[in-house]
């Protein structure tokens, strides 16, 4: 990477793809970053740059990196595809640690189990300038894009007809929303949003809050 495609970044602030630290803090923060990363666009998480965009470098760029890949390796899982980029600013070393969206979502925190715990499980997605934990809708989302899985013998249903009735007067419906226009429960109310959601009927979006809404597609 070109100090100037990096100062660039640095210019444009943190945001959805863009992620400033000073120095290496706790593996499962970093961790939680390349996470949400993974999970949604790919990004860049930018080591020896202060919130403020001032650069302030890194003391051993070869200890970052090293902190940094053990991270994306041992404290994700699966483990995160990076690329890690050495640039020299104003005789001042940063360490640029770029994360490429994933094919096999969700990413989660090691948590040594063998297959996904809804319960249990930590995933982050990107939103705005924070990474913020993933709803069960937009784990359970994420796993069938990664699947690719197929919506067979799909129908539209009673409790459909209700979501869309409902996003005729407004222009967002939740899952609690749901549950209680159609006197459901909410489970079933975040299944009907999740089967919409794939059937490219509904669009998910996430709040800095980590809660989730669901628009039209139509």
């Amino acid at each position: 990477m070109k100090a100037s495609v990096l100062l660039r970044l640095i210019e444009d602030g943190e945001s959805s793809t863009v992620e400033f630290k000073q120095r290496f803090t706790e593996y499962s923060k970093i961790a939680k970053e390349m996470i949400a990363f993974a999970n949604t666009r790919g990004g860049f998480i930018i080591v020896g740059v202060n919130d403020d965009g001032k650069i302030s470098g890194v003391q051993s760029e070869k200890s970052e990196a090293n902190l940094l890949i053990e991270t994306a390796e041992n404290y994700c899982e699966p483990p995160v595809k990076y690329s890690i980029h050495y640039v020299e600013v104003d005789s001042k070393e940063v360490v640029v640690f770029e994360i490429a969206e994933s094919n096999t979502k969700p990413h989660r925190m090691q948590d040594y189990k063998r297959e996904v715990d809804l319960n249990t499980v930590q995933v982050f997605i990107r939103v705005n300038d924070k990474s913020v934990p993933a709803s069960k809708e937009m784990i359970k989302i994420l796993q069938a894009r990664s699947n690719q899985a197929p919506l067979t013998n799909y129908e539209i249903s009673r409790n459909e007809k209700i979501a869309f009735e409902f996003l005729e007067t407004n222009e967002t419906i939740t899952v609690a929303q749901l549950q209680e226009a159609a006197n459901l429960s909410k489970r079933r109310a975040s299944r009907t949003l999740i089967k919409m959601v794939r059937a490219e009927l509904l669009n998910v979006h996430t709040k800095d809050n980590g809660e989730d809404f669901f628009t039209s597609n139509m």
